[in-house]
């Protein structure tokens, strides 16, 4: 991509753009491997590190980017961000795309929970966590589903109880990615039962190191653990673990859904990750790239995928403008998760009956491995940061101005509401 050498205006500050993405490419060139290099089209590259060596990898990558002054580009320096513009981001983020950058454990950790503190952190919070969650010296998970409140957030029992200068968590969340290796998370507990869902919730900071914090992973059908049961078992955190206002977790709980969904489908992480180029390669390797269902498959993928960052950047463009993020964080989050099961259905027609039975010692097919992970794990992305039933439902309230679905205890107190 080519970058313009002029000068832009951005806010306060002036800087050249040129300059700045050649500093990118060069601290990028001495830290990640390129996705066009060599060593990717060898079988043996692609077998996944162990999750101690992606984290070890993460860690020491995003505490070079902190030493490079590239980490938190748009944070203030008060907090140890880099305090850059939007702009700075936005031209880091198109640079680093044609690397394979290490940082998928903070996906998170700097998507979500960094935002969050820095939108409603208090100056003593922000102090104390946003220079260890920059550096990667922290890393952060956030807790919101349950068994019995998923798709309906507003529906979480998990309680906070205040006891003199100390907050007691009791209850149990689901499908938490990460926190076994996770320092700290942003947890959603009802603190009022007594008010309609919505009103009675409130947002906490926790150390999971605490006593009463018991973290269980649960192993899935691609044979990883990402996810995990967290259990609160009379768990006391500070009173200054409250994040904003006391009942006012749910306002929080929905900027922080938007920053997950702007990630999800907006970010530089996995989700959005270019497939074509290594299904094209893939194509060829295996002698299908002839086959003209195969070649109809890789156009649809390779349009799609165009028109998602084209989402993406519009995105990006409204965050830039200081905008916090709204419901097109939905648009492209739906548009995220149907990309895969795209990208799934393109591979699994490439490979053949290899992407069910694989032999370990054909060259040829080693890499079927891989994208029957892919494949297996790609229905998840409809169902994490929203289902895709949540979204459809997001646009069309808040896009199309269609009516809600009607709801017979709205206004009714939380304990009052039938549960199962």
């Amino acid at each position: 991509m080519v970058y313009r050498a002029s000068t832009q205006d951005y806010g306060a500050e002036t800087f050249d753009e040129s300059a700045f993405v050649q500093r990118v490419s060069a601290f990028l060139d001495n830290h990640c491997p390129r996705l066009d290099s060599v060593d990717q089209l060898i079988p043996e590259s692609r077998t996944p590190p162990s999750e101690a060596m992606s984290l070890d990898a993460a860690r020491s990558y995003q505490a070079s980017l902190d030493d490079a002054g590239l980490a938190g580009l748009t944070y203030p320096t008060e907090y140890g961000g880099a305090g850059l513009t939007q702009r700075h981001q936005e031209l880091f983020t198109q640079t680093a795309a044609g690397w394979r950058l290490p940082d998928g454990p903070l996906s998170i950790s700097h998507g979500m929970c960094l935002p969050m503190l820095n939108e409603y952190g208090t100056h003593e919070q922000k102090s104390a966590y946003l220079p260890d969650n920059i550096r990667g010296t922290t890393i952060w998970c956030q807790m919101f589903s349950e068994p019995g409140a998923g798709s309906d957030i507003a529906g979480l029992s998990t309680r906070a109880v205040r006891d003199g200068d100390q907050w007691i968590l009791d209850g149990q969340k689901v499908w938490t990615s990460g926190a076994h290796y996770c320092d700290l998370g942003l947890v959603v507990a009802r603190t009022d039962p007594s008010l309609p869902k919505h009103q009675g919730l409130s947002m906490f900071i926790v150390d999971l190191q605490v006593s009463g914090i018991d973290i269980r992973p649960l192993l899935q059908i691609s044979g990883t653990r990402g996810f995990n049961e967290v259990f609160f078992n009379g768990a006391r955190i500070p009173a200054s673990s409250l994040l904003g206002d006391v009942n006012q977790g749910w306002n929080l709980a929905v900027s922080m859904l938007m920053f997950e969904r702007v990630s999800i489908g907006a970010g530089a992480g996995g989700l959005n990750t270019k497939r074509h180029p290594e299904l094209i390669r893939l194509a060829h390797q295996l002698g299908r790239h002839t086959d003209p269902t195969v070649r109809q498959a890789l156009a649809e993928l390779v349009i799609s995928e165009e028109i998602k960052d084209y989402v993406g950047q519009r995105i990006r463009s409204a965050i830039a403008s200081g905008r916090v993020p709204g419901p097109e964080g939905s648009i492209a989050k739906l548009t995220g998760s149907l990309l895969a099961r795209r990208v799934r259905d393109a591979s699994m027609a490439i490979l053949g009956p290899a992407g069910q039975a694989w032999g370990l010692a054909d060259n040829a097919h080693s890499e079927a491995r891989d994208w029957a992970r892919f494949c297996v794990s790609a229905a998840g992305a409809s169902i994490a940061g929203g289902t895709d039933e949540v979204q459809r439902n997001i646009i069309g309230e808040r896009v199309l101005g269609l009516p809600k679905e009607p709801d017979p205890f709205k206004g009714a107190a939380w304990r009052d509401v039938p549960r199962s």
